[in-house]
């Protein structure tokens, strides 16, 4: 896929509601912190850069003169119920005013490896300890990519694991930063799916150009968020 091609963030995917706890450390504090926690999408895979360290790039960017430190705690084939199991040392510890949490990949890509109901319960259970403290949390599910939609099944767990992420961030108040929906988005606009994976033997993991757009889009909404707390 060209560099060049244009990257439309679809921005009304998301939505999101304000981000207090960060929108409070950016006007207080000159270092702030962000943990990115997930998977492989999240940690990185085929040499591609992942989204975390480009986020870091985009918000130091965009609100100039703060020091905003973008944890990377991914770890390559892992779902909610093993990030869970590491969230006081990964996350809580590090005490971020903003955790953007990554699942539902392996949740279909190894779904024989996980029940959903468990994954589910795993997800509830975590944003339930990040509630009573200062820390705004972004859920991000699924990419859209061929391994995730295309073997028979798979489209159909892909709904189901993404309308019931959606269901977890809705009854607990968290946003919900729709990475499948962005990149149907993109088919349904005519990018060949192909193009949106790295090209590897998986074609699981996001192409370059993908996780470049797929981090504006974040970017573009967290941006939106604060702003609507007074932050420039």
């Amino acid at each position: 896929m060209p560099d060049a091609r244009p990257c439309d963030q679809h921005l009304d995917l998301f939505n999101f509601k304000p981000l207090p706890n960060f929108a409070e450390a950016l006007k207080h504090k000159r270092k702030v912190k962000v943990v990115a926690v997930g998977s492989s999408s999240t940690a990185g895979a085929d040499g591609v850069l992942p989204y975390p360290p480009r986020l870091e790039t985009f918000l130091r960017q965009g609100f100039y003169g703060r020091m905003i430190d973008v944890l990377n705690r991914g770890i390559g084939g892992q779902e909610a119920p093993e990030e869970l199991s590491r969230f006081e040392s990964d996350v809580i510890a590090e005490d971020p005013a903003l955790v953007i949490w990554q699942v539902g990949t392996n949740a279909v890509y190894r779904s024989q490896d996980y029940n959903p109901d468990e994954v589910k319960a795993a997800i509830t259970v975590g944003l339930d300890l990040l509630a009573g403290r200062p820390i705004d949390v972004v859920l991000m599910d699924s990419q859209y990519t061929r391994a995730v939609v295309q073997p028979p099944g798979k489209l159909d767990l892909s709904n189901k694991i993404t309308s019931m992420i959606s269901d977890v961030a809705r009854d607990k108040g968290v946003n919900l930063f729709r990475r499948f929906a962005l990149m149907q988005r993109w088919v349904d606009d005519k990018i060949p799916i192909e193009e949106l994976d790295d090209g590897a033997d998986t074609q699981l993991h996001t192409s370059d150009w993908a996780t470049n757009c797929i981090t504006q889009a974040l970017t573009s909404s967290i941006e939106l968020a604060v702003k609507a707390e007074g932050v420039t």
